[in-house]
């Protein structure tokens, strides 16, 4: 496989999984089947940035995204957009776009259609985890199942 091939499996990996905080060099550059050092300067000589930079301009711009269009608080779309650090978040923003967070969405809202609410943009991110959300390792009855199975009147026993 071709060296530029292999980069663009690594950059399609950031693209899916741009989310995931714990995303990091070493699980790129294995999607590249490179080691971390030599993905590193592989990738910046391809595309003329780090890998972390092209992340960090991935997560910002769809942060722009939600500030823009989704009813969620600054910290809300710092964690959805993969950032650890409400700190880290707002400086990366603001060297990127020049704004804070919230000076951004000032800017911008009111510009177009209404915020959708959090609650929609929360779960459509998959930002709820909730008892319901994780599947049971062994599925259960269904509601009414073990009711059949027991006899409803002691007499039908004897």
């Amino acid at each position: 496989m071709d060296k530029i091939r292999r980069l663009r499996l690594a950059k399609d990996a950031m693209d899916r999984d741009w989310s995931d905080p714990d995303l990091d060099l070493g699980l790129v550059a294995a999607h590249a089947g490179y080691s971390r050092y030599h993905f590193l300067r592989a990738f910046k000589e391809a595309y003329g940035e780090t890998p972390g930079q092209y992340l960090t301009h991935r997560r910002i711009e769809r942060a722009e995204e939600m500030l823009r269009t989704a009813n969620l608080s600054v910290t809300e779309i710092c964690t959805l957009v993969g950032f650890s650090s409400l700190g880290t978040f707002s400086a990366r923003f603001k060297a990127r776009t020049g704004h804070t967070p919230s000076e951004y969405r000032a800017k911008h809202v009111g510009r177009g259609a209404a915020l959708i609410p959090g609650c929609y943009a929360m779960l459509w991110a998959g930002g709820f985890n909730t008892a319901t959300s994780k599947k049971r390792a062994v599925p259960g009855p269904a509601y009414g199942d073990e009711q059949e199975q027991q006899p409803r009147d002691r007499r039908a026993q004897s």
